[in-house]
């Protein structure tokens, strides 16, 4: 049985920005990679968030990493901006590039930004979410490192889980808020079910036959192997998967990656060095409602949408349905109420990280 320690948000911050701070990163990008960091673990996407810290520490180990990076825009016009990551962390270029969407959104009505040369973001539906806290309509995808996805009627990965997520402003409702992989699931989680001692649930992970695999250790090791099986693609099996789904995936690797210039993960590994960047490519959208509608009129029907959703007839009486957003924002008060709960797993491998480099190790709290 995996024991957890339930640790305070502002200690899981404190914990990141000390691992980055002896990597010798700048503060300015230290406080915007350890605040999307922290959000994601405090919405519950505990793939996304503290448990990248020994991936990030890898990159860095081998060279990968530039700590002293320097987001600049490189390309842009009114409405559209190219920036180049500086084969930094993905999460503070990020936060710039929606950032420049949603100053060009309010100005022209609409802003796209994308993002080229560039590491692992964290979770897309932060970003998308910043779009919403401005009022405007906020699109996010990205390409990602990982060849991890079993394309239709395939045997060996081809694809990574390229994430899309949407974030659209309401009224008196939350936003709507839709983040998620074009996989059956992120590679990631299936490593936090290891890290949790947990089975990987069935149809996440196929053999090269197409046979579920559930136990995580060998979940993992399919996915690191790049050989046969591996996730499936959204909607199934390979054998029997939605070809729309696995279409899907392509579409968040062409916005988010042939858009930017950014590199395609199965051309990549022929010719990348461990030492050479993962050069991810990722897609910023915003658009203003207001240049469509008067304003409140798109927030008030936006309303009216998630009302209509909750109000649907319950299959359980004991369960409320679900408007995309709901789960994240449910959990995060409870986080935010009683800690991040955090596997021993987990925070024996952060010790090791804080060890290997110099940082206090401060993540102390109570067993859940």
């Amino acid at each position: 049985m995996v024991e957890y320690l339930n640790v305070p948000a502002e200690t899981v911050r404190a914990q990141i920005v000390a691992i980055l701070t002896a990597w010798g990163m700048d503060p300015e990008l230290i406080r915007l990679t350890a605040q999307v960091m922290v959000e994601t673990d405090l919405a519950g996407v505990d793939s996304h968030g503290v448990s990248m810290v020994m991936d990030y520490d890898s990159s860095r180990r081998k060279g990968k990493l530039n700590l002293h990076a320097r987001p600049r825009v490189v390309r842009e016009n009114p409405v559209t901006a190219l920036m180049d990551a500086d084969a930094g962390l993905g999460h503070p270029a990020s936060v710039m590039a929606m950032e420049l969407a949603i100053r060009k959104a309010k100005a022209a009505g609409v802003g796209v930004v994308a993002v080229r040369n560039s590491h692992h973001f964290g979770a897309a539906g932060y970003y998308a979410a910043m779009a919403a806290e401005a009022g405007l309509i906020g699109v996010v995808t990205s390409a990602t490192r990982s060849i991890n996805v079993v394309p239709t009627h395939g045997r060996t990965p081809i694809l990574g889980t390229n994430p899309i997520a949407v974030c659209a402003p309401a009224g008196r409702n939350r936003a709507f808020r839709l983040d998620m992989a074009t996989s059956s699931t992120a590679a990631n989680k299936v490593r936090v079910y290891g890290l949790k001692g947990k089975q990987v649930p069935e149809g996440w992970v196929v053999d090269g036959n197409g046979n579920p695999i559930r136990d995580a250790t060998e979940a993992m090791h399919t996915l690191r192997e790049l050989d046969e099986g591996g996730l499936t693609p959204l909607g199934g099996t390979p054998a029997m998967a939605s070809h729309k789904g696995y279409g899907l995936g392509v579409v968040a690797h062409i916005l988010g990656g042939v858009l930017s210039g950014a590199s395609f993960s199965p051309l990549r590994v022929k010719t990348q060095r461990p030492q050479d960047p993962d050069d991810l490519g990722h897609f910023f959208l915003a658009i203003d409602p207001d240049a469509f509608r008067e304003e409140g009129e798109f927030e008030a029907d936006m309303d009216e949408v998630i009302d209509v959703l909750h109000g649907a007839p319950r299959a359980n009486p004991d369960q409320p349905v679900l408007v995309p957003g709901d789960p994240e924002a449910e959990t995060r008060a409870t986080r935010l109420r009683d800690g991040i709960p955090l596997p021993e797993t987990l925070t024996a491998k952060i010790r090791e990280v804080c060890e290997g480099c110099g940082a206090p190790y401060l993540l102390e709290g109570q067993r859940a």
